[in-house]
C-alpha cells in the first residue's frame, strides 16, 4: 500500500510539473516530463505487481507461513473437530469471499486461536485447510458430471490458477486429468480421509 501511495504522489507531481511547463511557456519540457513520469509510473507498477500482496488472495492468512511445529493440544483437536462439524453443517467454504475473520466469528473464537489450532493440528494454514474442503467438493461435483469450470466456481474458488494449484496439491493430479481418469471407485474418499488424517 505504501508503494501504491508513492506511485500516486509521483503521478500527481508529474502532472503539476507538466502544467507549470505549459504555464511558463516551456511546452518543449512537457514531452520530456510526460516520458519521464510515464516511465517512472510503469516501473513502480511493475515493482508493485511482483509484491506478495498483489496476488489477490482474500486474507485467510494465506500468505502467512505455518508457525514452527508445536505439540498439538487437546484444545487444538477440539477446535479442529468443531470446525469440521461446522463446515459439514454450514458449508461456508463454498463462499469465495470467506475470510478467517468471518470463520472465527462463526466459531466464537479469536482469529489467532483458530489459526494456531489449524496450523498445529493439520500443518497447514487456514486458507489451505479451507481449500482442501473446496477441492473435495469439486471432486464430488466432477464425479457427478460437472465440468471442471463449473466445479471450480461452485466450490468457492475465484481463479482458475488457484483452483488448479490447490487441486493438484490435494488430489495429486490436475482437475482435467482427474475428470479423464476417474475410476468406478471414487477417489474423493481417499482425499477426504488423507486430509483429516484418518
Amino acid at each position: 500500500m505504501a508503494g501504491l501511495g508513492w506511485a500516486l504522489i509521483a503521478s500527481a507531481l508529474s502532472d503539476v510539473f507538466i502544467a507549470v511547463a505549459f504555464m511558463t511557456g516551456n511546452e518543449h519540457w512537457a514531452g520530456w516530463l510526460i516520458t519521464f513520469s510515464s516511465s517512472l509510473v510503469l516501473v513502480l507498477v511493475g515493482l508493485l505487481s511482483g509484491s506478495p500482496s498483489a496476488s489477490g488472495v482474500a486474507g485467510e492468512d494465506s500468505a502467512d507461513p505455518a508457525p514452527p511445529p508445536r505439540e498439538t493440544s487437546k484444545e487444538d483437536i477440539e477446535i479442529l473437530e468443531a470446525l469440521e462439524v461446522f463446515l459439514k453443517r454450514e458449508p461456508m467454504h463454498l463462499d469465495p469471499n470467506l475470510t478467517l475473520s468471518r470463520l472465527a466469528r462463526r466459531l466464537h473464537l479469536p482469529e489467532k486461536r483458530l489459526s494456531m489450532a489449524v496450523n498445529r493440528a493439520t500443518g497447514a494454514n487456514v486458507s489451505r485447510y479451507v481449500n482442501s474442503w473446496r477441492v473435495r467438493h469439486a471432486c464430488k461435483l466432477i464425479e457427478d458430471g460437472a465440468t471442471v469450470t463449473d466445479a471450480m466456481l461452485d466450490s468457492g474458488f475465484n481463479t482458475k490458477s488457484n483452483f488448479n494449484r490447490e487441486f493438484l496439491r490435494e488430489a495429486g493430479v490436475p482437475p482435467s486429468q482427474w475428470k479423464q481418469g476417474m475410476q468406478p471407485t471414487s477417489n474423493v474418499t481417499r482425499i477426504f480421509d488423507a486430509s483429516l488424517g484418518s
